[in-house]
C-alpha cells in the first residue's frame, strides 16, 4: 500500500518498493487494476522502469533508456513545465491575497492552521485516488498558498525580510539540485531512493516524537525545533532532505517523459514539485529566522 504521507506516496513512492511508478507490464489495461490490491506504482523502476515497456529491465546501473515516440496523449516537458506554473502560481496568489488582506492575529493564525490541514485532507485525498484531480491538486496548492501567506507574514513582522530570503533560498536549492541532476553528478537508483527513504522516515518519526515531548512539556523551547543552533542543524538536514525529494521528482519526471507517461501525469508530477518546494520553503523560512536571531 502506499504511503498516507503525500511526500513519499506521490505516485512514485510505497511502503512496499520505497520509489514506484507505471507497471505497464503487468497491468496492459490500467484502468482494470486495483490500485491497492495491485499498486500501479509499487514497482522498482530500475528493476522496471516506471514508464518503460514490456520487456525492457534495466539493472541499477544501467540509468535511462531509448525514449519512445512522442504521441499527442503523452507526457512532455511542456505539460509539467505549464501544469507546474499552474500549481506555483496559485500557490503565489494564494500567499499574496492572504498576506495583503489578513492582518498578524491570532484569527489569522487560526486561519492558517485550518487551511494546512484542509490542503492536508486534498492531498490526502489525491494521494489516494488513481487518476490525477487537477481540481484537487488546484486546491491544495491554493489552501497552501493561504497557509503560507500567513505564516510569511508573522515571520515578517518579527524578521524584516525573512520570507523574501527564504524565497531566494529556495530557488537557490532547487536550481543547484536541478544542475546537479542534469550535471550526472547525483544517479537516482533503486538503492539512492532506498537510502534517502529511510532517513527521511527516520526524521520524520524523530520530529513526531519531539512535537509530543513539548506538547507534554518534558522539551522546552521546541526541543529539536527551537530557534538555537540545533535547531539550525535540523533545519540544514530537512532543507537536504527536500533537495533528495527533487532528484527523486527530476527523475519520475525524466522517465514519464521518456517512456510515454500518459498527459494527465504531468499533474501529477506538478503536485510533487510543489509539495517539496513548500517544504524547503517553510523550513529555509525557519532557517533564515535562525540565524537572524543569532546575528
Amino acid at each position: 500500500m502506499r504511503s498516507s504521507n503525500p511526500v513519499f506516496s506521490r505516485r512514485g513512492f510505497s511502503r512496499d518498493n520505497g520509489y514506484a511508478g507505471f507497471n505497464t507490464a503487468a497491468q496492459a489495461g490500467y484502468a482494470g487494476a486495483n490500485p491497492y490490491a495491485q499498486n500501479p506504482y509499487a514497482q522498482n523502476p530500475y528493476a522496471q522502469d516506471p514508464y518503460m515497456p514490456a520487456g525492457h529491465a534495466p539493472s541499477d546501473a544501467e540509468y535511462g533508456a531509448p525514449p519512445q515516440a512522442a504521441g499527442t496523449d503523452r507526457m512532455t516537458m511542456d505539460d509539467v513545465v505549464v501544469r507546474s506554473a499552474m500549481t506555483l502560481g496559485t500557490v503565489v496568489v494564494g500567499a499574496v491575497l492572504a498576506w495583503a488582506l489578513l492582518p498578524v492575529s491570532p484569527t489569522s493564525y487560526g486561519l492558517a492552521v485550518g487551511s494546512a490541514l484542509i490542503a492536508f485532507v486534498l492531498a490526502m485525498v489525491q494521494n489516494f485516488k488513481r487518476t490525477p484531480a487537477p481540481a484537487l491538486i488546484l486546491g491544495y496548492a491554493a489552501f497552501e498558498g493561504i497557509f503560507l501567506g500567513v505564516i510569511s507574514e508573522m515571520y515578517n513582522s518579527r524578521w524584516q525580510g525573512a520570507p523574501f530570503q527564504a524565497v531566494l533560498g529556495t530557488m537557490a536549492v532547487s536550481g543547484a539540485t536541478l544542475l546537479v541532476y542534469k550535471a550526472g553528478w547525483i544517479r537516482v537508483t533503486a538503492r539512492y531512493a532506498r537510502i534517502g527513504l529511510a532517513i527521511a522516515m527516520a526524521f520524520l518519526v524523530v520530529m513526531a516524537v519531539n512535537l509530543l515531548l513539548v506538547a507534554f512539556g518534558v522539551a522546552e523551547d521546541g526541543g529539536l525545533r527551537s530557534f538555537g543552533p540545533i535547531g539550525a542543524v535540523v533545519g540544514i538536514i530537512a532543507i537536504l532532505l527536500g533537495a533528495f525529494f527533487l532528484t527523486l521528482d527530476f527523475k519520475q519526471i525524466q522517465d514519464g517523459i521518456a517512456y510515454g507517461a500518459p498527459r494527465n501525469e504531468s499533474w501529477l508530477a506538478a503536485f510533487g514539485l510543489t509539495v517539496t518546494l513548500v517544504w524547503i520553503y517553510l523550513e529555509m523560512l525557519r532557517l533564515v529566522a535562525i540565524f537572524t536571531n543569532n546575528d
